[in-house]
């Protein structure tokens, strides 16, 4: 039989690897999916966004029925929380995604390889050859171009292993009972995510966090905001704090750690080092191509192509972009685009979107209000409270705002950033507003449906010129 030679071949099968290979298909490319687990989707799908969001909605389910008496709710005073349950259906949710990949791939006529793969050097005549290990035996894929999207893990402290009571994001998805008490140490994305779940479902939860403040990629407001809201509901947190030593202890845990150089000492059961993720890019071949990492990252141009002729890379390895699903995906979509000839244009880093879980949630997405005075811009900024919003009134959820940064002279947005009810979704608008360059006066004109959280967004336009409706 002749050899088989892919248009692409893709290492690595999470939201960055699966989307490239279905536009791949989608484009008639022939397309090999390599994938070294015996499941599609990678980190995203299995211990990262999905399962955390899944009891990330179980818990607003919890928080909502203990104000049941206020929506005239009675008799659910005996409720009681089925931990077992909740990890079930999370686990329901997963499965049910994992075979709409394996779906997927097949309606896209994509071939899907078990194995692990890496480069075994640079193109000959044209094709690369990738080395897949299984099973003790090794084989060879060519194709013409691979897409490297072998993904992160958790980064952990200096001598620290997770384990039982030393908690990746592995590990705490996968616990059987609610914790009593937990640290977190780093109050990024996924620290403020997790102690907003065990929050709400009563445990002791202390944040950790080295910078000054909480969410700190975000706008400041947004960080005060979080804070006074987590202060409300009995989420402990130290800033500008460093971790010394994590010891076990009889029955859990203890952290020594110091604040502004002052040391304090706090047990805890169980403790989540949520401290951001490093590259996996140590053992997929690099050594034997002209791709030379920086930190374990891989340098790409706009359109993702490496160093080495016929190789990209995307997703969580690529030096300088956010660590996040939706930017590996259309990071898999440029790519893909760019190889099949086909009609496209690179990220804007500045049109992605961030979306943080936690309750409050948070969107954002642009330049903030410090980065975009920075910058140099006439910054002129509007701001808008759910609590003047008549449909936050209606689902009882008035924590938080929208903030719109602008250039004062052209009225050009620059920045929206959202903390409260449904944020995430929200953010969506604003993205589509950046995107196609609208300007605030743009919004102010758009006609936003009554009652709905989204009015906010035309409140917060209006304010951007003091001109709020509803304030």
């Amino acid at each position: 039989m002749p050899e088989i030679i892919y248009d692409i071949a893709i290492i690595g099968s999470g939201p960055a690897g699966y989307t490239a290979a279905i536009r791949a298909g989608q484009y008639g490319l022939k397309t090999a999916l390599i994938e070294k687990d015996n499941v599609l989707g990678g980190t995203c799908l299995h211990v990262g966004c999905i399962p955390t969001k899944a009891l990330l909605f179980n818990a607003e389910l919890w928080d909502h029925l203990k104000e049941a008496k206020e929506f005239g709710i009675e008799g659910v005073d005996a409720r009681k929380l089925n931990w077992a349950a909740i990890q079930e259906r999370k686990s329901k949710i997963v499965a049910k995604h994992t075979k709409g990949l394996d779906f997927l791939m097949k309606k896209n006529r994509v071939e899907t390889i078990r194995g692990y793969g890496k480069l075994t050097g640079p193109a000959q005549n044209g094709v690369l050859t990738v080395g897949v290990s299984a099973d003790s035996k090794t084989s060879q894929v060519k194709a013409k171009n691979v897409i490297l999207c072998s993904g992160s893990e958790a980064r952990m402290l200096p001598g620290l292993e997770p384990g039982d009571r030393i908690l990746s994001n592995i590990e705490i998805l996968a616990l059987k009972e609610i914790p009593k008490s937990l640290v977190i140490v780093g109050a990024g994305a996924v620290g403020v995510e997790f102690a907003s779940i065990f929050r709400s479902f009563g445990a002791e939860v202390t944040l950790i966090e080295m910078l000054p403040r909480l969410v700190p990629v975000e706008d400041e407001d947004i960080s005060k905001e979080l804070a006074r809201v987590y202060r409300k509901r009995g989420i402990n947190f130290h800033t500008s704090a460093k971790v010394e030593k994590v010891e076990k202890s009889k029955s859990g845990i203890t952290v020594n750690f110091s604040v502004d150089g002052k040391p304090q000492t706090i047990e805890a059961e169980r403790i989540l080092i949520a401290v951001g993720r490093k590259p996996r890019t140590e053992n997929i071949g690099l050594e034997r191509t002209k791709i030379k990492p920086d930190r374990g990252f891989i340098k790409t141009d706009s359109w993702m192509q490496t160093a080495e002729p016929g190789v990209y890379a995307i997703g969580d390895i690529v030096l300088g972009t956010p660590q996040l699903a939706h930017v590996g995906a259309m990071e898999g979509i440029v790519a893909v685009t760019k190889i099949a000839g086909k009609k496209g244009k690179p990220i804007n880093p500045e049109h992605i979107p961030n979306a943080t879980y936690c309750h409050p949630e948070i969107g954002s997405v642009g330049l903030t209000e410090a980065k975009a005075e920075e910058a140099g811009y006439n910054v002129k900024v509007g701001k808008f409270p759910f609590t003047a919003n008549s449909r936050a009134s209606i689902v009882g959820q008035h924590e938080g705002f929208i903030k719109i940064v602008s250039d004062a002279d052209y009225g050009e947005i620059l920045g929206v950033h959202i903390i409260g009810p449904q944020a995430t979704e929200l953010i969506a608008e604003a993205v589509a507003a950046i995107e196609l360059e609208a300007t605030v006066e743009d919004l102010m004109w758009t006609i936003h449906a009554h009652p709905t959280l989204a009015e906010a967004m035309l409140d917060a336009s209006n304010s951007v010129y003091g001109m709020a409706i509803n304030a």
